[in-house]
């Protein structure tokens, strides 16, 4: 049988040294780019208009590079989200599109316990107290600078309550904590959620895992950061956009909450000016969008989409979105 032609347009964005692409040489007769630049295009030399099949992890899709794939029947983000394709085009153009869904759910919901532990145990802190040899200069058998404490008993309030916020959610218990759950808007209704207001200022930790959409682009601004607690932690592992950086760098300056915890930034990859990035203080954690990067958590990804383009080539799409 004829293996349909596929291009996948930035397999570098995955790293795929340690995985295995065996799934997808099963499925699918390939074309790899590093990191296609869809602008520079100018020619069919690179096998993208007769390819079948495109896996795109972050490469945009517009309208028009769409209408000119007059071969093209199935898009694969290799993803979640897919604000990087023109869906209205695709479904004009009579092409599918599917996701990835749950493959990074415990690499991501780790991470956040990751960075949470961090600040509240003040770990960086004590590993530069050791490095700076305040332990070997200490009068006792430990080196106790600033104050600790514990997870259990405090309020976790969790933005977002789908398989990620999920997912935090079972961990938070683990530590013996209390959930709090935010209403997704004024009119939900669901019982044992609280309007955004109340767990902001009830919540310990307040962790995002919500898509960013047109209605809450800096849902998190200066109003908002100033109803959580003094000592209160903000975690961000969802999407840049969703927190009001300028806001969020005054309260840490000036001490107005506990910490913040951020794997994801508005413009990614970042400035090197970026202010957050330039601020140095152990209130502040920031990774470089790794939290969904676990090595498992990427084959399962490389999985998925070899499965989503078999399933579609049996008529019988999954993930179609």
């Amino acid at each position: 049988m004829r293996l349909a032609k596929a291009v996948f347009l930035d397999v570098a964005s995955i790293y795929p040294d340690d995985l295995s692409l065996t799934p997808l040489k099963e499925v699918a007769d390939w074309r790899w780019f590093d990191n296609f630049d869809i602008t520079q295009d100018q020619s069919s030399g690179s096998g993208l208009y007769d390819a079948e099949i495109i896996v795109s992890n972050k490469v945009h899709l517009d309208r028009h590079f769409l209408e000119r794939c007059n071969k093209l029947k199935l898009i694969c983000v290799a993803a979640t989200g897919f604000n990087n394709i023109d869906i209205d085009a695709a479904r004009e153009n009579h092409i599918a599109v599917c996701n990835v869904r749950s493959y990074a759910t415990p690499s991501v919901s780790q991470h956040v316990f990751s960075l949470l532990l961090a600040l509240n145990r003040k770990l960086l802190c004590y590993r530069d107290d050791v490095k700076n040899g305040l332990w070997s200069d200490s009068e006792f058998f430990c080196n106790y600078a600033s104050p600790l404490s514990e997870l259990q008993g405090k309020t976790l309030g969790i933005i977002g309550y789908g398989e990620l916020g999920q997912a935090v959610s079972k961990i938070a218990k683990c530590f013996a904590m209390k959930v709090l759950v935010a209403k997704r808007d004024k009119h939900d209704s669901r019982e044992g959620r609280v309007d955004l207001s109340e767990l902001l200022s009830s919540s310990d930790v307040v962790s995002l895992h919500c898509p960013l959409t047109r209605s809450n682009v800096r849902m998190i601004a200066a109003d908002e950061l100033a109803l959580m607690k003094s000592d209160a932690i903000l975690i961000n592992t969802a999407r840049g956009g969703l927190v009001d950086e300028k806001a969020l760098l005054d309260v840490l300056l000036n001490n107005e909450i506990g910490g913040a915890a951020l794997d994801v930034l508005e413009q990614e990859p970042p400035s090197k000016d970026n202010p957050l990035i330039v601020y140095q203080s152990n209130n502040l954690i920031v990774t470089p969008h790794i939290a969904w990067a676990s090595r498992e958590s990427r084959q399962r990804l490389v999985d998925e989409i070899a499965k989503n383009i078999f399933a579609f080539q049996q008529g019988d799409p999954r993930n179609i979105v």
